[in-house]
């Protein structure tokens, strides 16, 4: 938006689903809590779990650990704040506020997709050279690529957060249950067409790289499973995988629907409904997938739920 009359925003209404029927409302906050809750608790249970079973000191367990690390972040920063909107009671959020939700919703969101690509690669060297899997995945080198997934997010949330609240703001209603970049964009009364260039390759160049380095990986993956001569051998490497595989394949979607559709048929609410995938959606099914689908998460959470009965049944 160019040009306009313009004041100083000290706030901004969330109008988050406004639209919606009272009735409605209260249904979406129920479920919502529902799931912020079993998100909290299932990826704190795979934190826990992983750090208190010898069995899951592998670097494979490393990255999961960061990854459910960063899905409560996310749902931290995201979440409560849609709670209170569904309930009528907290739908203004401060200038700061929302930068801060903003920057954070940037920050973990890019290192999600750097993670991912992180955590490919680790399945990669498990699977292609098992051999040498210990010596080239050691601490050190988990930890350079631990550093090396986080970072990015750093300068792009901080460019891209203190850019777009450099501008003049039109308005102050955000159609939309966070702060996030297109509809805050939407309340500018100035010429941002470098910004709008700057976020469009930034985030092709943020969703892309990340994704072909996983297509990479997983091309490899695939071109030394088919190799393996027995299907017991072929399923079980496969096994490994697959968890990996279609966390991905979740994130990836939620977001290409969200992010790259066509403007004309990216009207407000259904961004709402799509953003709803990756936000809230995503960090449940992550711990949730890795439960079901990993023998050895349940092995462990079994043996852990095992001596916790054991020493109940000790005390006097």
């Amino acid at each position: 938006m160019a040009g306009g009359n313009w004041t100083r925003v000290e706030e901004f209404i969330l109008l988050s689903f406004s639209s919606l029927p009272t009735e409605v409302q209260s249904l979406l906050f129920l479920t919502f809590l529902i799931i912020y809750l079993v998100t909290l608790m299932g990826n704190s249970l795979i934190i826990l779990v992983t750090l208190a079973d010898p069995m899951l000191h592998s670097p494979m367990y490393f990255f999961l650990r960061s990854l459910s690390f960063l899905e409560i972040g996310f749902n931290l920063v995201i979440v409560p704040k849609m709670l209170g909107t569904l309930l009528a009671w907290d739908t203004t959020i401060s200038l700061l506020g929302c930068a801060t939700q903003m920057y954070f919703s940037f920050f973990f969101g890019v290192d999600e997709c750097f993670l991912l690509a992180t955590m490919a690669y680790d399945r990669y060297v498990a699977i292609c050279s098992p051999l040498h899997y210990p010596v080239i995945m050691n601490q050190r080198t988990r930890a350079k690529l631990a550093i090396a997934s986080w970072f990015p997010g750093f300068p792009v949330a901080t460019v891209q957060t203190t850019w777009l609240f450099s501008f003049p703001f039109c308005g102050n209603k955000v159609n939309h249950f966070f702060c996030d970049s297109p509809p805050v964009l939407r309340l500018v009364c100035a010429d941002t067409t470098l910004f709008e260039i700057y976020a469009i390759v930034g985030t092709i160049l943020i969703v892309m790289i990340p994704c072909l380095l996983i297509l990479c990986s997983y091309t490899r993956i695939a071109a030394a499973i088919l190799k393996i001569p027995s299907a017991k051998g072929k399923h079980k490497a496969f096994s490994t995988c697959s968890s990996h595989l279609l966390v991905v394949s979740l994130f990836y979607v939620s977001l290409s629907l969200t992010y790259f559709r066509p403007k004309s048929n990216n009207s407000p609410e259904s961004k709402k409904l799509l953003s709803l995938s990756y936000t809230v959606g995503t960090p449940m099914l992550n711990p949730i997938i890795y439960s079901l689908r990993n023998n050895e998460v349940k092995n462990a959470l079994g043996r852990i739920f095992q001596k916790a009965l054991g020493l109940r049944n000790c005390i006097p």
